[in-house]
């Protein structure tokens, strides 16, 4: 749902360490009840009563639970982004298939902690300017890492890496992305073997009339 900024904006920025840990309990106890409740339910007196703040409170630091939300869902992009630079900075494993395992694992668990808020987040979210450009600019440093990667990896067989570097990106957020938040959850184990088949299968395949050592058939 696009929004405006109005709102939106966090009332309160916390300077102490106190402060800090009452926007901490908000935001956990906020999780909470969305979680348990529904976003529709999860009223910020809840939110107020789960935290055991006072909603006067809560408004010191909140304008409404759509603030609260929202800040809920950049955390969530924020961690995922963290864990994909910090793979990035590893050393990567030879193999393409475990490089893509690696991308398929990090995905799953940053979606995996909680189903029903996952899906709340992503359903209900007010998607503000700052969000889609966050929303678009992670999904840019994911594409341009993975077009290098796919761009010199002896085991790719793709021709077009840009289109195949999107589509990676793309499967691996929307996939596990739909299939984690469904009410009736897939096993992640059994997620994580399929979609790194097909991925690998896809990127390492030989071009269309190839015959498998890079000549045209005769």
């Amino acid at each position: 749902m696009p929004s405006d900024r109005r709102g939106l904006q966090p009332r309160k920025q916390p300077r102490q360490a106190r402060a800090e840990l009452t926007r901490q309990r908000i935001l956990a106890a906020a999780a909470h009840v969305f979680a348990e409740h529904g976003y529709a339910a999860g009223t910020t007196n809840r939110i107020a009563a789960q935290a055991r703040v006072s909603i006067g409170s809560l408004y010191q630091y909140y304008p409404n639970k759509d603030a609260i939300l929202l800040e809920l869902m950049t955390m969530h992009l924020d961690a995922g982004m963290d864990i994909s630079r910090q793979q990035r900075d590893d050393e990567l494993p030879d193999a393409l298939e475990d490089i893509i395992r690696g991308q398929v694992r990090a995905a799953i668990h940053n979606h995996r902690h909680d189903p029903n808020l996952l899906r709340i987040m992503f359903e209900q979210t007010p998607r503000s300017p700052e969000l889609l450009e966050k929303i678009a600019r992670n999904e840019r440093e994911h594409v341009a890492f993975a077009e290098r990667l796919l761009a010199r990896h002896p085991e790719v067989r793709v021709e077009d890496t840009h289109v195949a570097a999107r589509l990676l990106v793309s499967t691996v957020e929307r996939v596990v992305h739909h299939l984690i938040a469904e009410p009736d959850t897939i096993d992640a184990h059994r997620l994580e073997d399929q979609l790194v088949a097909m991925l690998t299968a896809y990127l390492t395949a030989p071009p269309k009339g190839d015959g498998g050592d890079g000549k045209e058939p005769s």
